[in-house]
């Protein structure tokens, strides 16, 4: 059920009244999910039923993206604040520790969240934060070419080319490997979200200087990358193992940089499996590929 939160979160200028929207479904542990940059929480709407026969699954929609405002004035979208956001939201909720799930950015959050202790698992699906300088500036360069594209197109002409799977390639294959799989009705929302997105440039702005070198003691991590990922190459993934040696790095098989359209019931699996007891995740790894 989709529905909007307000609430008071602390930041370094002081509590801020922040509104943040998000759908929650499902029954069992709590799994909070974070989307990528530029996206929205329907990111996740492939894998959303599948989840919900084991998780109470809460996605959230970050400051600034989706249907959720961004930062008041003044304040950064960065990781400490935005993750100060995360925790508070939790706390409205009444979520204690839930297990985090995320793409992208939401990878990186979901990582930092671990760091600090306030999550009982993480699964980071091709996070941010492990890309040389040179990485960086690549996919820092094509986020900006899809957010100009996103922007300069008319949506009667973003509709017409959704009802093609030629046309869906061309909106979508940066971030999908199978984009042709994804509905009309999907990439004419996701070109929206990532038009009309607050946050973005701010967002981008402070992550230059973002690189995640900490390890991640005391709970389950997951770390899974496509094989097909044009945006963050899969060798990232190698130095996210390096970071948190005690982490599960898995590869996903044909998928690209947003997983869970091109294959919602591998990348379900890896989001279950994660968020399971570590006994019980280890003995049910068969799927997986460790090394990239």
């Amino acid at each position: 059920m989709s529905a909007t939160l307000s609430f008071t979160a602390p930041t370094q200028h002081g509590p801020q009244d922040i509104t943040v929207s998000y759908a929650r479904v499902g029954a069992g542990e709590p799994l909070l999910l974070l989307h990528g940059i530029g996206h929205h929480r329907q990111a996740w709407d492939p894998v959303l039923d599948i989840l919900a026969t084991e998780r109470d699954v809460i996605a959230v929609d970050l400051p600034g993206f989706g249907r959720s405002t961004a930062l008041p004035h003044g304040v950064p979208h960065d990781l400490t604040t935005t993750n100060a956001v995360l925790g508070a939201f939790c706390s409205a909720l009444g979520l204690d520790r839930p297990h985090v799930a995320g793409n992208s950015l939401g990878g990186l959050l979901a990582l930092e969240l671990g760091r600090h202790n306030l999550v009982r698992s993480v699964t980071a699906l091709s996070p941010a934060g492990f890309w040389s300088r040179a990485e960086r500036r690549y996919a820092f360069g094509v986020l900006m070419g899809m957010r100009r594209t996103a922007r300069s197109l008319p949506l009667p002409l973003v509709e017409r080319m959704s009802r093609t799977a030629v046309g869906r390639t061309a909106l979508t294959s940066t971030i999908y490997a199978r984009p042709a799989r994804r509905s009309p009705e999907a990439v004419v929302a996701e070109t929206l979200a990532l038009a009309h997105a607050e946050g973005f440039a701010e967002t981008l702005r402070a992550g230059r200087s973002v690189r995640f070198t900490d390890d991640v003691p005391g709970i389950p991590v997951t770390v899974a990358w496509g094989d097909r990922d044009r945006l963050l190459l899969p060798r990232q993934g190698v130095r996210a193992k390096h970071a948190v040696p005690r982490a599960r790095l898995v590869r996903l098989r044909g998928c690209g940089h947003v997983p869970m359209n091109d294959d919602p019931a591998l990348v379900a699996r890896v989001l279950l499996d994660g968020s399971r007891p570590q006994e019980a995740s280890a003995a049910s790894i068969s799927f997986s590929t460790v090394g990239l």
